[in-house]
C-alpha cells in the first residue's frame, strides 16, 4: 500500500472512532435526560441504539486488526491503531452504561422518586458528558496536556458519587416508600462514576498516542 493511501486509512479509523465517540456522547445525554425527566420513550431508543455502538465497535477492531496484519505499521502509526482499538472498547462500555440507565429508567416507571436527588445525578451526568467530551476533544487534537487535566477531573465525579449516595441514603430514610428508588439511584450512579472511569481511561490513551508510554492517570 503506497504511502498516501495508508495515510488515508489511518485517517478513516480516526473518523470512525470519533464518528463512534460522538454517537455514544449523545447517548449518554439521551439516557440522563431520559432518567431525570422520567421519559421512558427516550429511555427505549438509547437500549434499542446500543447496538449501533456495538456495531461500530465490532467495524473498528475488524479494520484495526486488518491493518495490523497486512500493513504490519510501526511507530507512530502502530500507536495510532492501536489506540483506536482499545479507546473504541472503552466507548462501547460507556454506551453499555448509558444503555443500563436507560433500563433503571423503565424499570423505575410508577415508583416514588426524590426529586433533590435526581437533580444532583442530573448535574453529576453534565459533568459526566462533559468529561467524555473533552477525552474525545483531546484525542482528535492529539493533546496529551489536556489529557492530563481531563483525567484530573474525575475526581470531582467521584465526589458527586460519594456525596449523592449520602443524600440518597439520608432522603430515603425520611421518605420510606421510596427506598425502590434509592436502590436506582445507586446503580445509575455507579454508572455514571464508571464513565468517568472509562473517560480517564481513554486519556491514558491519548498520552500513548503522543508519548508512547503507558501510564496510569
Amino acid at each position: 500500500m503506497l504511502r498516501t493511501k495508508f495515510e488515508e486509512e489511518l485517517d478513516k479509523l480516526h473518523n470512525q472512532f470519533y464518528s463512534m465517540g460522538t454517537e455514544v456522547l449523545a447517548q449518554l445525554n439521551k439516557t440522563v435526560r431520559a432518567f431525570v425527566s422520567h421519559d421512558r420513550d427516550l429511555a427505549k431508543e438509547v437500549i434499542e441504539d446500543d447496538e449501533l455502538i456495538n456495531e461500530f465497535e465490532a467495524k473498528l477492531e475488524k479494520k484495526s486488526l486488518e491493518i495490523i496484519a497486512l500493513q504490519q505499521p510501526v511507530s507512530n502509526d502502530l500507536r495510532t491503531v492501536i489506540t483506536v482499538l482499545k479507546a473504541s472498547s472503552d466507548i462501547e462500555r460507556i454506551g453499555d452504561h448509558a444503555a443500563s440507565i436507560a433500563k433503571a429508567t423503565i424499570r423505575m416507571k410508577g415508583e416514588e422518586r426524590i426529586p433533590i436527588v435526581e437533580e444532583k445525578i442530573n448535574q453529576m451526568g453534565k459533568e459526566v458528558k462533559y468529561m467524555v467530551e473533552d477525552a474525545l476533544n483531546a484525542y482528535i487534537n492529539s493533546d496529551d496536556k489536556k489529557a492530563y487535566e481531563i483525567a484530573a477531573h474525575d475526581e470531582i465525579i467521584d465526589n458527586y458519587f460519594r456525596d449523592i449516595q449520602a443524600l440518597a441514603v439520608e432522603e430515603v430514610r425520611k421518605t420510606p416508600d421510596a427506598v425502590f428508588a434509592g436502590k436506582e439511584y445507586f446503580q445509575v450512579l455507579m454508572f455514571l462514576e464508571r464513565i468517568g472511569d472509562y473517560a480517564r481511561n481513554i486519556c491514558e490513551w491519548v498520552v500513548y498516542l503522543k508519548t508512547g508510554k503507558i501510564i496510569e492517570l
